[in-house]
Order: C-alpha cells, then sequence, then structure tokens
C-alpha cells in the first residue's frame, strides 16, 4: 500500500509534467496566445452568418494583422482547423482556456 504522503508526491510529479509538457507546446506554437484569442473573438463574431467550410477568415484575420499565415495555417489544420468553424470548434477547445 502507498501511503497519502506517496500518492500526493506522485500527484505532483505527474502535474508537475503535464504542466512542462503544455508550457513546451505553447513555446513551441507559431502563434501567441494573446493572437489565438483574438482569432477566436473574431470567428465567434464573424460566423454568426454560417460558415463556407474554407478558411477565408481566418486567412483574413492573419493578413490584417501581418501574421505569417504559412506557418500558422498548417498548424492550424494540425489542430483539427480546417475550416473557419473548425478553428473555433476544434483549436479552441484545446487551447481556449490557456493564458
Amino acid at each position: 500500500m502507498t501511503s497519502s504522503d506517496e500518492k500526493a508526491r506522485r500527484k505532483a510529479l505527474a502535474r508537475g509534467a503535464a504542466e512542462r509538457g503544455r508550457a513546451e507546446a505553447v513555446a513551441a506554437m507559431p502563434i501567441a496566445l494573446s493572437h489565438l484569442h483574438a482569432l477566436f473573438d473574431h470567428l465567434d463574431a464573424a460566423l454568426e452568418h454560417g460558415c463556407d467550410h474554407s478558411l477565408r477568415l481566418t486567412r483574413a484575420f492573419l493578413l490584417a494583422r501581418g501574421l505569417p499565415e504559412a506557418g500558422i495555417v498548417p498548424w492550424l489544420l494540425g489542430q483539427g482547423g480546417g475550416c473557419d468553424c473548425e478553428v473555433l470548434a476544434n483549436v479552441e477547445e484545446a487551447w481556449g482556456g490557456q493564458a
């Protein structure tokens, strides 16, 4: 049997490893979280009228802010963002709560 102190120590180690992994993933992102959250807000408002199943709105957002589409779009695709509504649904689900 494992003591409660040992269980707590193991949980803390696992939590620390998960946090380090997440921090490494954020550091490797081609877009700052602040820009990503702004993209989510933009898409949330713009998709009020529906999605044309392209990345038209996402690409326009990146262009307007001078962000590198060539690096960001493939990353979004890899995160499940194949079109504007999928960026909002899938990518926001994964990264929307990150600060």
